[in-house]
């Protein structure tokens, strides 16, 4: 029976016993060193790549080296090499995510690299002939298609782990803004590999960016880089070279990224340089110590991560303030990755009562629904806003999310602190 390669978890089992028979390889690390991170990410929940760690406020640009567009304080917080979207800053912005808003995330610093000295080099076993160079302009040449899809980081909502179910996690505290939604303009991915000569034998394709070398444990891991199935790369990933009707920002992966429709934002690889096709199952460190689970819930090697999950937000700060007696509209977006958003619930005491919200955008998957809610608090004092999505497979979000030792995957629903005064 063929492997459902809608998500990674029937593939990756194939791929870990081809692994233990040395059939599968390890891309561009020793393979001593990667069951050595391996090891680490098992037993302590992983060695953090690119990690910022806890939270850290900034105040502008100068917070994040090396990143190129401004990051005022009132559109971000800076958490290490990222910046976080503070999400009321979105309220009416409308579908997309503007530029100047979308979240940053970085493992090293923002590269600057010319659409002209910029090359995509397709090459490795599964192809039938040697590699295939692609100049940006030739790229262009091809057939270009348009989509409007989420990028959403696999640790959003990260921190939720530690202040609603008391439960440490490693890795940046991000709250929800780690995701945009954008139009995004390119090539298909699959139109670029059947030009390079893709055949029936390949299996995994690995994609690697241009920026600086991550080094961690004292192990130099060499550029991003995380395989996906053959499937997946010729079924809906796109190269971008556009974002909102604009050339790619370098920030945002410019001048070319690749775009992975409801996978976690690691796959969509930004700065893509090259494109291994392979004939044979790959392993790098961002698909075995990092965006892997591990905890007491999960295997020893970890359970795989590909699909993107359920979440909503409010575009209210955290905290706010809001006056007794005075009829507020709430507003806020949900997403899944799995399906679209189909209904909206909204809590305004705790979550004793419901009421459905309105929706704003017709329910579609790759993109998130915009909703509202009048509200008119009745008494002054604490009070937690609480939002639910369910989406079109039936799923609604929990109340808490199964631990994993690093924080991804938070999909329960989010108790949003208000004082009304």
């Amino acid at each position: 029976m063929p492997l459902d390669l809608s998500d990674e978890s029937q593939y990756d089992r194939a791929r870990l016993r081809q692994w233990a028979r040395g059939r599968a390889r390890s891309a561009g690390v020793d393979r001593r060193d990667l069951l050595r991170l391996f090891a680490v990410g098992a037993a302590a929940g992983a060695v953090g790549l690119g990690s910022a760690g806890a939270a850290a406020a900034g105040t502008g640009p100068a917070a994040v080296p090396g990143t190129i567009k401004p990051l005022p304080p009132e559109l971000f917080t800076i958490r290490g090499t990222n910046a976080e979207t503070n999400f009321a800053a979105l309220r009416g912005t409308g579908p997309l995510t503007p530029v100047d808003r979308f979240f940053v995330r970085n493992h090293t610093t923002t590269p600057q690299i010319g659409t002209d000295g910029w090359k995509l080099t397709v090459w490795g076993g599964g192809l039938a002939g040697g590699p295939v160079g692609f100049s940006y302009d030739r790229l262009r040449a091809l057939p270009a298609v348009q989509r409007t899809l989420f990028i959403e980081c696999a640790g959003n909502g990260r921190s939720f782990y530690t202040t609603q179910q008391g439960q440490a996690v490693s890795g940046t505290a991000w709250t929800l803004g780690a995701i945009g939604v954008a139009r995004w303009r390119g090539v298909r991915l699959s139109d670029v590999l059947r030009l390079a000569g893709v055949t029936r034998g390949a299996v995994d394709v690995l994609p690697r960016g241009l920026d600086d070398e991550v080094v961690t444990a004292g192990v130099n891991l060499g550029r991003v880089r995380r395989p996906i199935p053959v499937s997946k790369a010729l079924d809906d990933v796109l190269l971008a070279y556009e974002m909102n009707g604009q050339p790619l920002p370098p920030d945002h992966g410019g001048p070319v990224r690749l775009v992975v429709p409801d996978w976690i934002g690691i796959s969509s690889i930004k700065w893509v340089g090259d494109i291994e096709v392979s004939d044979a199952p790959l392993y790098s460190p961002w698909n075995t110590d990092t965006y892997r689970l591990f905890g007491p819930a999960y295997a020893a090697e970890g359970a795989p991560m590909s699909r993107q999950t359920l979440k909503s937000a409010f575009e209210l700060e955290l905290g706010a303030s809001v006056a007794v007696h005075r009829t507020r509209l709430l507003t806020g977006r949900s997403w899944s990755g799995a399906a679209p958003v189909e209904r909206v619930e909204v809590s305004t005491d705790g979550g004793v009562r419901w009421q459905r919200a309105r929706l704003h955008d017709a329910p579609r998957r790759g993109s998130w629904v915009r909703w509202s809610l009048p509200w008119t608090p009745r008494a002054k004092g604490a009070v937690a806003l609480l939002a639910r999505a369910t989406d079109a497979t039936g799923r609604t979000q929990p109340a808490t999310s199964p631990h994993n030792t690093q924080g991804y995957l938070f999909d329960a629903v989010v108790r949003h602190p208000v004082t009304v005064v």
